[in-house]
């Protein structure tokens, strides 16, 4: 892998406003938009340098600390922005199914984003575009959700490299994450950085900040993570948030330019 830049840090969080002005200011955004639904994050926190080995972009630190999150939930209705009843027909075998990503957070070019290290879905057809359209690290998988904010969160993803399981429970009220907070951090994200082999792109989102509550969360098993990922051995945990979603809007995938060219 070709070395990374240094890592990076600095004290600016996302900021939804300024997030829906960017994706806004390119001509033709938004491409898609979606539900994002019965969403749990489950945090971990690894020796920046030795995650940094695994990333091709610059880590984003809070407070020199590098973090990774497993997010399980469901895409419910997506569709074209434009294109209306139509647009949604045609999208009808892909708009609806069970996501695991997981991710780390990185800043390139000053903006803070989310890297999605892999990924796996329940629509096979989906996981076949993905990659090709905006290089995101899709693989198909097995997948069994029952986060429910009023009753339990559990789940289970099957794949030939083996399986993870978990149950949580909820602790709080919802709420918006507090300002500068870990939670904001790790949540608050509005950018993906993807490279696939030799090529590199970004895609912004926007939605309605997460109304998320603290989570209690038991790892039934890991397998998966443990074939997969191998900083995993060394990641500790640190907490998990549970939000019953938000509506998303989707940009489309741009190439990212040399660093001297105009801001993304």
């Amino acid at each position: 892998m070709t070395t990374a830049p240094p890592l990076q840090e600095a004290p600016i969080f996302n900021d939804p406003g300024a997030a829906k002005e960017r994706l806004l200011s390119r001509r033709g955004e938004p491409l898609f938009c979606a539900n994002w639904d019965n969403v749990l994050f489950i945090h971990y926190e690894i020796e920046p340098a030795e995650l940094q080995r695994c990333i091709p972009y610059p880590l984003d630190l809070y407070h020199g600390r590098a973090f990774v999150s497993l997010v399980a939930f469901t895409m419910c209705g997506m569709r074209p922005w434009l294109g209306g009843t139509l647009g949604a027909l045609l999208f009808k075998p892909i708009a609806t199914h069970h996501f695991l990503n997981v991710r780390t957070y990185v800043r390139h070019q000053g903006e803070a984003a989310i890297y999605f290290m892999r990924e796996w879905l329940s629509n096979q057809i989906a996981a076949w575009l993905g990659p090709w359209s905006f290089g995101l690290p899709y693989q198909f998988g097995k997948i069994e959700y029952r986060n429910d904010f009023e009753h339990e969160c559990c789940g289970r993803v099957e794949t030939n490299d083996g399986s993870f399981r978990y149950c949580a429970t909820l602790t709080n009220e919802l709420a918006s994450c507090a300002p500068e907070t870990l939670d904001e951090f790790l949540l608050e994200r509005y950018t993906a950085f993807t490279q696939s082999g030799n090529r590199r792109r970004f895609f912004r989102i926007w939605h309605e900040p997460w109304q998320q509550v603290a989570a209690k969360v038991e790892i039934v098993t890991d397998d998966l993570i443990r074939a997969t990922e191998a900083w995993w051995r060394e990641a500790g945990f640190v907490g998990a948030n549970f939000s019953p979603g938000v509506n998303v809007w989707m940009g489309w995938p741009h190439r990212i330019r040399d660093i001297h060219e105009s801001t993304l």
